[in-house]
């Protein structure tokens, strides 16, 4: 007997169901249209995007355009590249217009479906973005679909790493951007850090399509994006505690695989504490438990981690004298990336590699927060659905399964499970073999470099021919997967998540064209492409005979997602295939998180060496499991993000701040109001309400006028006076301070001092928020021990985040205020003098900023002229490379004295 859902969903569909046949009556407008688009002109289908835009500006709404729009679009890619869009792809782009995440099979044409709501979208004149996983995609992608995009008068850009200031611009003012999810981040924080709105490269967060959705908003969710530069050098101190680790016996910590943690037990913490005072790294009669010993505790546990939890070939690999970390998810090494907090370099000490400093955070965003600003978001994957409560939870996007253009033939196979990894590692070469024979294509998954150069150590040994494809062949990805397809391939791949070139069965037309063409440059391309064809059509037959793509993944991954997605690369647009796991009980989700009854099922069937189990009990106990594991890392990310929510409201605060003041033309009024403030506060400190003048400090505020205010003048006598209270003093303090400014703004004349009032507000507010990001990290790495004395972390972070914020901003006021107060004129002889100082130091103090560290934008200044040049009145005394102020007067041409190398007229010669 049927259940109720059961019933109901028979009788009415599922949600999904429903979803997808709402938007039925729109595809059939679309399709009613396709005859009278087809008869225009290619300059008709450019007018239309004309006669749209005048639409909208008119107040009609884009769903109004939508019919017409997909079916310009639909037309328009029919000509630039002779691909129709089925209906189903309608259907994904409306999804992806209504700012959902469009689930769709591997091979489905994803990139196509973007097309329709991109165009649809840049419509509006704001800017759309189409983010990427990878460079390569991103610039693929770009020069593809942008022959769409100009049939039909949009412009296109593409992003990438290291691109010329002008050329990045450019592509963030096209009409429709291809980016990765990492520049587009790094982008919004740089753009963030610059002094002027002419150099910022990006124009507002309007609407992106990101593609492998899951991959980028979910996998890479969990690492924030950092800005950073350099603080001291203690590699002496990772190697001297490095040496110590190799001597920490099994009993001195305990390893938590599941949570991935790893600790001192007591007997550890003695033994390192007893090793430490002997290697003279601990003072005698300290205790590692002292508060003065909290550096080199941190130092000992984070060599521990990086001998115990960090793996070469697995959590990364060392190339060319460097520690590269490998993303767990799809394989690929992730350049220029470091672990914080010191991890980086006990890996660097651990693996005997040069060790880079430490780095302090100058920005940072999580891919939550930066993708949250845009005011409309959708995604697209092969793989949404299992993480759908996270997706509506975080990112307020729905899921919608879109059925594929032919039914799935491929046939997906019960899980194997061994008894050892070498039962297992046996039957898997001989399932190879097998398949090979009869030349089936394989795609072989594995889970980390190591097992994948394992596996292939032993094909080798059984002589199959085979391609390896991890991160140390990250080069070769786009050819080896284009082979993967081909009668006979084998292909052992590390994650194949995101890859986003398709495995075609028989091999890749366009990549054997660009091969053959590269070889011999004489090749008509026309009668080279008709013979590749032909050759392709027949070996596609062969592969299809022998049963399509094989995939063979050896090894479960924690998240069910990523299994599916290496499953989806076989059976693509109808294709017949099939897929497989061989698994054994010693494979790190089995021994971690699966049952210990599943073992003992095993032992009493009496299982015989090299046998194998097959049974649905065992994959559905396998998928419980996993989703044990999903839900335990969202509920991970989900509290990492409470506690980002937190700095994301006051990096929302600051950010706007820094953007009112850039826009702003005049700011005497802000630096007004903040001078204000600060002699408010001194009156308050040294005269408090309610108190008798006998009781005022008239000493302590007349010095700190002076120090805070730079003001001189008789506090002392003003006191004295009958009747004079407070209300008096202030009023007369605020007077000489405007009097003080008023002669300033006389010697510099308006210009300059607007200029020095902008630069000394954004300096000043980025030093405060670097600091403020630092002591929030520190925040951060205590506040979880309150949770011991019954307090809530969280509660306990937002309100010591949000005195702390406020302590920031009051310092703010006040170093403003000082820093203009202290602003004067200089001579020419001063000046000099001060230059040849600095250049005298200039080798030993030049400031050398991380590779991912932002520089300043070079801006060709105005010719100085004659106008005074700003400098503190200090700077005699004592130059200081990081704060412009006490610079001087630097000829155009001299080395810029913050340290850059840069000449100063393409540095910060737009300061003056």
């Amino acid at each position: 007997m049927l259940g109720l859902g059961t019933l109901m969903r028979k009788m009415f569909g599922t949600p999904n169901d429903r979803k997808v046949k709402s938007v039925r009556p729109l595809v059939a407008q679309i399709n009613a249209l396709e005859p009278e688009f087809k008869a225009l002109s290619d300059e008709g289908l450019k007018a239309k995007t004309a006669e749209f835009k005048a639409r909208i500006e008119a107040g009609e709404t884009l769903d109004a355009l939508l019919p017409e729009a997909f079916a310009n679009c639909r037309e328009a890619a029919r000509r630039a590249l002779g691909l129709r869009a089925f209906d189903v792809q309608l259907k994904g782009g409306i999804f992806l217009h209504e700012g959902n995440i469009a689930e769709m099979k591997t091979g489905e044409g994803k990139t196509l479906v973007a097309t329709f709501p991109a165009y649809l979208n840049a419509l509006a004149g704001k800017g759309v973005h189409v983010v990427t996983v990878n460079d390569y995609l991103a610039k693929r992608d770009s020069a593809w679909m942008g022959k769409v995009y100009a049939a039909l008068g949009l412009t296109t850009g593409v992003v990438y790493p290291y691109q010329p200031d002008a050329e990045k611009k450019a592509a963030y003012r096209a009409d429709i951007t291809y980016a990765t999810n990492n520049e587009l981040g790094f982008d919004y924080l740089r753009d963030n850090m610059k002094s002027a709105i002419e150099d910022m490269s990006q124009r507002g967060h309007f609407y992106a399509i990101v593609d492998e959705v899951d991959s980028i908003l979910i996998d890479e969710a969990r690492t924030p994006l950092i800005i950073s530069g350099p603080s001291q050098d203690r590699s002496e101190l990772y190697q001297t505690v490095d040496a110590l680790i190799p001597e920490v016996l099994p009993e001195h910590f305990k390893l938590d695989e599941k949570t991935r943690n790893v600790t001192f037990t007591e007997e550890g913490n003695e033994f390192m504490e007893q090793r430490l005072l002997t290697a003279g790294l601990l003072p005698e009669g300290q205790s590692l438990y002292d508060p003065e010993s909290t550096t080199l505790v941190h130092h000992v546990t984070q060599a521990l981690r990086a001998h115990k939890l960090f793996h070469k070939d697995q959590n990364y690999i060392v190339r060319d004298g460097e520690v590269m970390l490998i993303d767990e998810f799809t394989g690929r090494m992730m350049r220029g990336r470091r672990l914080s907090d010191g991890l980086h370099q006990a890996i660097e000490a651990k693996e005997h590699v040069a060790i880079q400093p430490e780095n302090v955070t100058l920005a940072s965003v999580t891919f939550q927060n930066y993708f949250r600003l845009y005011e409309k978001l959708a995604g697209m994957t092969g793989t949404a659905s299992t993480e759908a409560e996270e997706f509506m939870e975080i990112y307020k996007l729905g899921v919608v399964e879109v059925p594929t253009n032919q039914p799935v033939q491929r046939k997906d196979e019960h899980d194997k499970v061994y008894r050892t990894a070498r039962e297992k590692y046996e039957g898997v070469v001989a399932e190879i073999r097998a398949a090979h024979e009869k030349g089936q294509p394989l795609l072989v998954g594995t889970t980390s470099i190591e097992k994948s150069e394992q596996l292939s150590e032993m094909l080798k040994a059984a002589g199959i021919t085979h391609n390896v494809l991890n991160a140390r062949q990250h080069e070769q990805e786009a050819q080896i997967v284009a082979d993967a397809g081909k009668f006979g391939a084998v292909t052992i791949a590390t994650n194949m998540a995101g890859r986003g070139t398709d495995i075609q069965l028989g091999g890749n037309v366009e990549m054997k064209v660009l091969a053959a063409i590269a070889a011999d440059p004489t090749l008509h391309p026309d009668t080279l492409r008709a013979q590749i064809e032909a050759e392709h059509a027949e070996e596609k037959a062969r592969v299809l005979a022998a049963g399509g793509l094989y995939v063979l993944a050896t090894e479960r991954h924690e998240s069910r997602r990523i299994d599916n997605q290496l499953r989806g690369r076989s059976g693509r647009q109808g294709d017949p295939g099939r897929s497989s796991f061989f698994l054994s009980l010693e494979d790190d989700l089995m021994r971690i998180f699966g049952s210990e009854r599943l073992d003992a099922v095993l032992s009493k069937l009496g299982m015989k060496e090299g046998e194998a189990i097959v049974h649905p009990w065992v994959n559905k106990s396998l998928e419980k499991a996993q989703a044990k594991v999903e839900g335990r890392n969202f509920d991970i990310r989900k509290q990492l993000l409470k506690f980002d929510d937190v700095m994301n409201d006051q990096r929302k605060a600051i950010f706007s701040q820094r953007l009112d003041i850039m826009q702003a033309e005049d700011l005497s009024e802000i630096a007004q109001d903040m001078r204000y403030q600060v002699i408010d506060d001194l009156v308050e400190d040294f005269m408090p309400a309610k108190s008798y003048p006998d009781q005022w400090d008239v000493q302590g505020l007349h010095e700190a006028c002076i120090e805070k205010v730079g003001l001189d003048v008789p506090v002392k006598d003003w006191a004295a006076e009958e009747g004079v209270d407070q209300d008096v003093v202030r009023d007369r303090l605020e007077a000489a301070s405007d009097a003080l400014m008023a002669d300033k703004l006389a010697a510099f004349g308006p210009e300059t001092m607007r200029t020095i009032e902008k630069q000394v507000l954004l300096q000043t507010i980025d030093g405060k928020w670097r600091d403020h990001l630092l002591t929030l990290e520190h925040l951060r790495s205590v506040v979880g021990f309150r949770g011991y004395a019954q307090r809530d972390p969280l509660a306990e972070y937002k309100t010591e985040a949000f005195a702390l914020f406020e302590s920031m901003l009051d310092s703010l006021r006040q170093d403003v205020t000082q820093k203009l107060a202290q602003v004067r004129p200089i001579s020419e002889a001063e000046r000099q003098a001060m230059m040849a100082q600095f250049l005298a130091q200039q080798q030993a103090e030049q400031a050398k900023l991380a590779p991912e560290t932002v520089e300043a934008e070079p801006v060709e200044a105005e010719a100085a002229g004659a106008a005074p040049v700003a400098v503190a009145a200090t700077a005699l005394a004592g130059f200081d490379a990081a704060d412009p102020t006490t610079w001087g007067n630097p000829a155009r041409n001299d080395p810029c004295p913050c340290g850059s190398g840069e000449k100063f007229k393409h540095c910060h010669g737009n300061l003056v």
